[in-house]
Protein backbone atom coordinates (compact mmCIF):
# COMPACT_ATOMS: atom_id res chain seq x y z
CA UNK A 1 0.00 0.00 0.00
CA UNK A 2 3.04 2.45 0.64
CA UNK A 3 4.20 1.78 -2.40
CA UNK A 4 1.91 4.33 -4.66
CA UNK A 5 3.00 6.99 -2.39
CA UNK A 6 6.94 6.40 -2.60
CA UNK A 7 6.44 6.30 -6.45
CA UNK A 8 5.01 9.84 -6.61
CA UNK A 9 7.76 10.71 -4.50
CA UNK A 10 10.38 9.91 -6.53
CA UNK A 11 8.68 10.98 -9.57
CA UNK A 12 8.31 14.28 -8.16
CA UNK A 13 11.98 14.60 -7.09
CA UNK A 14 12.84 14.03 -10.79
CA UNK A 15 10.28 16.33 -12.02
CA UNK A 16 12.24 18.73 -9.82
CA UNK A 17 15.40 18.34 -11.72
CA UNK A 18 17.29 21.30 -12.48
CA UNK A 19 19.02 20.00 -15.62
CA UNK A 20 15.41 18.61 -16.82
CA UNK A 21 13.26 22.40 -15.89
CA UNK A 22 16.66 24.23 -18.23
CA UNK A 23 16.36 21.73 -21.51
CA UNK A 24 12.22 22.14 -20.86
CA UNK A 25 12.75 25.94 -21.19
CA UNK A 26 15.07 25.20 -24.02
CA UNK A 27 12.63 23.49 -25.52
CA UNK A 28 9.96 26.43 -25.60
CA UNK A 29 12.44 28.80 -27.60
CA UNK A 30 13.01 25.59 -30.17
CA UNK A 31 9.16 25.67 -30.17
CA UNK A 32 8.99 29.22 -30.34
CA UNK A 33 10.91 28.66 -33.23
CA UNK A 34 8.92 26.07 -35.00
CA UNK A 35 5.93 28.30 -35.01
CA UNK A 36 8.00 31.29 -36.15
CA UNK A 37 8.73 29.20 -39.10
CA UNK A 38 5.39 28.05 -39.61
CA UNK A 39 3.87 31.28 -39.38
CA UNK A 40 6.68 32.38 -42.27
CA UNK A 41 5.28 29.61 -44.34
CA UNK A 42 2.10 29.86 -43.89
CA UNK A 43 2.79 33.71 -44.95
CA UNK A 44 4.35 32.53 -48.30
CA UNK A 45 1.73 30.62 -49.34
CA UNK A 46 -1.49 33.37 -48.46
CA UNK A 47 0.73 35.03 -51.45
CA UNK A 48 1.07 32.16 -53.93
CA UNK A 49 4.75 32.19 -53.46
CA UNK A 50 4.97 28.48 -51.95
CA UNK A 51 3.67 25.01 -52.71
CA UNK A 52 5.79 23.57 -50.18
CA UNK A 53 4.55 21.85 -46.29
CA UNK A 54 2.43 24.70 -43.80
CA UNK A 55 2.96 22.39 -40.94
CA UNK A 56 5.28 21.59 -38.17
CA UNK A 57 7.32 19.38 -40.41
CA UNK A 58 7.49 21.86 -43.11
CA UNK A 59 8.80 24.20 -40.30
CA UNK A 60 11.72 21.78 -39.39
CA UNK A 61 12.70 20.85 -42.49
CA UNK A 62 13.12 24.34 -43.32
CA UNK A 63 15.22 24.94 -40.43
CA UNK A 64 17.34 21.86 -41.28
CA UNK A 65 18.13 23.91 -44.91
CA UNK A 66 19.59 27.04 -42.71
CA UNK A 67 23.04 26.51 -42.22
CA UNK A 68 24.36 24.40 -39.72
CA UNK A 69 20.80 23.39 -39.80
CA UNK A 70 21.24 19.48 -38.94
CA UNK A 71 22.78 20.77 -35.48
CA UNK A 72 19.93 22.99 -34.99
CA UNK A 73 17.25 20.33 -35.86
CA UNK A 74 19.20 18.00 -33.06
CA UNK A 75 19.27 20.64 -30.75
CA UNK A 76 15.05 21.06 -31.20
CA UNK A 77 14.65 17.13 -30.56
CA UNK A 78 16.71 17.32 -27.56
CA UNK A 79 14.11 20.32 -26.08
CA UNK A 80 11.06 18.73 -27.49
CA UNK A 81 11.86 15.24 -25.45
CA UNK A 82 12.84 17.57 -22.49
CA UNK A 83 8.90 19.00 -22.73
CA UNK A 84 7.65 15.73 -23.03
CA UNK A 85 9.13 14.52 -20.32
CA UNK A 86 8.40 17.29 -17.84
CA UNK A 87 4.68 17.24 -19.34
CA UNK A 88 4.78 13.13 -18.91
CA UNK A 89 5.57 13.67 -14.78
CA UNK A 90 2.59 16.54 -14.94
CA UNK A 91 0.54 13.96 -16.16
CA UNK A 92 2.18 11.21 -13.94
CA UNK A 93 1.53 13.35 -10.68
CA UNK A 94 0.32 16.26 -11.12
CA UNK A 95 0.42 19.58 -9.86
CA UNK A 96 0.76 20.50 -6.40
CA UNK A 97 -2.53 21.01 -4.28
CA UNK A 98 -6.02 19.72 -4.37
CA UNK A 99 -6.48 16.60 -6.70
CA UNK A 100 -9.91 17.91 -8.13
CA UNK A 101 -12.04 17.47 -11.28
CA UNK A 102 -9.65 20.60 -12.78
CA UNK A 103 -6.53 19.11 -11.32
CA UNK A 104 -7.48 15.81 -13.66
CA UNK A 105 -8.03 17.42 -16.19
CA UNK A 106 -5.14 18.83 -16.37
CA UNK A 107 -2.65 15.89 -16.09
CA UNK A 108 -5.55 14.99 -19.40
CA UNK A 109 -3.89 17.63 -20.89
CA UNK A 110 -0.67 17.45 -20.10
CA UNK A 111 -0.84 13.73 -20.95
CA UNK A 112 -2.35 15.24 -25.21
CA UNK A 113 0.82 17.67 -24.58
CA UNK A 114 3.04 14.73 -23.80
CA UNK A 115 1.92 12.82 -27.10
CA UNK A 116 2.48 16.19 -28.94
CA UNK A 117 5.85 17.03 -27.95
CA UNK A 118 7.70 13.72 -28.70
CA UNK A 119 5.40 13.82 -32.03
CA UNK A 120 7.45 16.88 -33.25
CA UNK A 121 10.64 15.54 -31.77
CA UNK A 122 9.69 12.11 -33.65
CA UNK A 123 9.47 14.36 -37.11
CA UNK A 124 12.65 16.34 -36.31
CA UNK A 125 14.38 12.92 -36.21
CA UNK A 126 13.22 12.07 -39.24
CA UNK A 127 13.96 15.15 -40.85
CA UNK A 128 17.61 14.66 -39.67
CA UNK A 129 17.80 10.63 -41.06
CA UNK A 130 16.50 11.93 -43.96
CA UNK A 131 13.27 9.91 -43.71
CA UNK A 132 9.99 11.16 -45.44
CA UNK A 133 8.78 13.37 -42.41
CA UNK A 134 5.68 14.59 -43.85
CA UNK A 135 2.68 15.20 -41.87
CA UNK A 136 0.53 15.83 -44.36
CA UNK A 137 0.91 12.50 -46.33
CA UNK A 138 1.26 10.49 -43.34
CA UNK A 139 -1.99 11.62 -42.38
CA UNK A 140 -3.63 11.39 -45.85
CA UNK A 141 -1.98 7.37 -46.27
CA UNK A 142 -3.81 6.86 -42.05
CA UNK A 143 -7.49 8.31 -43.30
CA UNK A 144 -7.31 6.10 -46.74
CA UNK A 145 -6.26 3.38 -44.62
CA UNK A 146 -8.93 3.97 -41.83
CA UNK A 147 -11.79 4.50 -45.40
CA UNK A 148 -11.12 0.86 -46.49
CA UNK A 149 -11.91 -0.51 -42.94
CA UNK A 150 -15.26 -1.64 -41.63
CA UNK A 151 -16.59 1.61 -39.98
CA UNK A 152 -13.27 3.43 -40.58
CA UNK A 153 -15.32 6.70 -42.25
CA UNK A 154 -16.68 7.09 -39.25
CA UNK A 155 -13.94 7.07 -36.61
CA UNK A 156 -12.27 9.74 -39.41
CA UNK A 157 -15.09 11.53 -38.80
CA UNK A 158 -15.07 10.95 -35.19
CA UNK A 159 -11.32 11.90 -35.41
CA UNK A 160 -12.60 15.50 -36.87
CA UNK A 161 -14.78 16.34 -34.77
CA UNK A 162 -12.32 15.73 -31.53
CA UNK A 163 -9.55 17.89 -33.77
CA UNK A 164 -12.36 20.48 -34.12
CA UNK A 165 -13.14 20.74 -30.90
CA UNK A 166 -9.33 20.66 -29.91
CA UNK A 167 -9.57 24.05 -31.87
CA UNK A 168 -12.68 25.40 -30.18
CA UNK A 169 -10.51 25.03 -27.16
CA UNK A 170 -7.79 26.48 -28.37
CA UNK A 171 -9.47 29.73 -29.40
CA UNK A 172 -11.37 29.93 -25.80
CA UNK A 173 -7.84 29.01 -23.90
CA UNK A 174 -6.67 32.09 -25.74
CA UNK A 175 -9.30 34.70 -25.62
CA UNK A 176 -10.05 33.63 -21.63
CA UNK A 177 -6.73 33.87 -20.88
CA UNK A 178 -6.65 30.97 -19.01
CA UNK A 179 -2.98 30.00 -20.02
CA UNK A 180 -1.83 33.26 -17.57
CA UNK A 181 -2.31 30.56 -15.01
CA UNK A 182 0.32 28.51 -16.42
CA UNK A 183 2.93 31.88 -16.11
CA UNK A 184 4.70 33.52 -13.11
CA UNK A 185 3.15 36.56 -13.81
CA UNK A 186 4.28 38.11 -10.92
CA UNK A 187 7.89 38.23 -12.20
CA UNK A 188 6.71 40.53 -14.91
CA UNK A 189 6.23 44.01 -15.04
CA UNK A 190 2.99 45.39 -15.91
CA UNK A 191 3.86 46.34 -19.54
CA UNK A 192 5.68 42.66 -20.49
CA UNK A 193 2.36 41.09 -18.54
CA UNK A 194 0.26 43.09 -21.08
CA UNK A 195 2.66 41.91 -23.93
CA UNK A 196 2.63 38.22 -22.97
CA UNK A 197 -1.12 37.95 -22.60
CA UNK A 198 -1.83 39.89 -26.20
CA UNK A 199 0.88 37.57 -27.59
CA UNK A 200 -0.71 34.30 -26.18
CA UNK A 201 -4.36 35.86 -26.66
CA UNK A 202 -3.56 35.80 -30.30
CA UNK A 203 -1.49 32.99 -30.97
CA UNK A 204 -3.60 30.82 -29.22
CA UNK A 205 -6.90 31.91 -31.09
CA UNK A 206 -4.61 31.67 -34.40
CA UNK A 207 -3.85 28.03 -33.41
CA UNK A 208 -7.21 27.04 -32.45
CA UNK A 209 -8.44 28.39 -35.96
CA UNK A 210 -6.23 26.50 -37.85
CA UNK A 211 -7.07 22.95 -35.88
CA UNK A 212 -10.41 23.99 -36.43
CA UNK A 213 -10.18 24.29 -40.24
CA UNK A 214 -8.32 20.64 -39.89
CA UNK A 215 -10.57 19.08 -38.39
CA UNK A 216 -13.69 20.36 -40.54
CA UNK A 217 -11.55 19.28 -43.66
CA UNK A 218 -11.28 16.26 -41.71
CA UNK A 219 -14.97 15.31 -41.20
CA UNK A 220 -15.89 16.45 -44.82
CA UNK A 221 -13.06 13.96 -46.05
CA UNK A 222 -15.07 11.14 -44.14
CA UNK A 223 -18.54 12.10 -45.43
CA UNK A 224 -16.88 12.38 -49.06
CA UNK A 225 -15.08 10.01 -49.50
CA UNK A 226 -12.15 12.00 -49.93
CA UNK A 227 -8.64 11.19 -48.22
CA UNK A 228 -6.84 14.52 -49.65
CA UNK A 229 -8.98 16.37 -47.33
CA UNK A 230 -7.41 14.69 -44.57
CA UNK A 231 -4.36 16.48 -45.00
CA UNK A 232 -3.94 18.64 -41.46
CA UNK A 233 -3.11 21.82 -40.76
CA UNK A 234 -1.44 21.57 -44.57
CA UNK A 235 -4.72 21.27 -46.52
CA UNK A 236 -6.47 23.31 -44.05
CA UNK A 237 -4.28 26.70 -44.54
CA UNK A 238 -4.22 25.74 -48.30
CA UNK A 239 -7.44 25.54 -48.60
CA UNK A 240 -8.14 28.68 -46.56
CA UNK A 241 -5.80 30.53 -48.81
CA UNK A 242 -7.58 29.20 -52.07
CA UNK A 243 -11.29 31.07 -50.93
CA UNK A 244 -12.04 34.00 -51.87
CA UNK A 245 -10.64 36.14 -48.81
CA UNK A 246 -8.50 33.25 -48.14
CA UNK A 247 -4.92 35.14 -48.39
CA UNK A 248 -5.80 37.78 -45.90
CA UNK A 249 -7.37 35.55 -43.56
CA UNK A 250 -4.31 32.95 -43.49
CA UNK A 251 -2.13 36.19 -43.47
CA UNK A 252 -4.04 37.01 -40.05
CA UNK A 253 -3.62 33.48 -38.82
CA UNK A 254 0.09 33.95 -40.21
CA UNK A 255 0.47 36.43 -38.17
CA UNK A 256 -1.08 34.80 -34.83
CA UNK A 257 1.21 31.99 -35.28
CA UNK A 258 4.10 34.39 -35.38
CA UNK A 259 2.55 35.50 -32.08
CA UNK A 260 2.88 32.32 -30.46
CA UNK A 261 6.02 31.62 -31.58
CA UNK A 262 7.32 34.79 -30.04
CA UNK A 263 4.89 33.94 -27.08
CA UNK A 264 6.96 30.65 -26.61
CA UNK A 265 10.06 32.69 -25.69
CA UNK A 266 8.41 34.46 -23.05
CA UNK A 267 7.24 31.03 -21.62
CA UNK A 268 11.51 29.90 -21.97
CA UNK A 269 11.97 32.62 -18.89
CA UNK A 270 7.84 32.81 -17.22
CA UNK A 271 6.58 29.37 -17.87
CA UNK A 272 6.16 27.26 -13.94
CA UNK A 273 8.40 24.38 -14.79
Amino acid sequence: MSSTPNVRRAASRAADSKPLELLARGGFIAYGVIHLLFAWLALQVAFGESSGETDQSGALKTLAQQPAGELLVIATIIGLVAMAVWQAFEAAIGESGPQDRTAIAERVVSGCRTVLYAYFAYLGYKVVSGANASQSQSQQSSASSMMDSGGGRFLLGLAGVVVAGVGVGLVIYGLTKKFTKHLNTGQMDPAVRRTVQRLGMAGYTSKGVAYGLAGALVVSAAVTYDPEKAGGLDAALKTLAGTVWGPWLLGLVALGLACFGVYCFFQAKYRKV
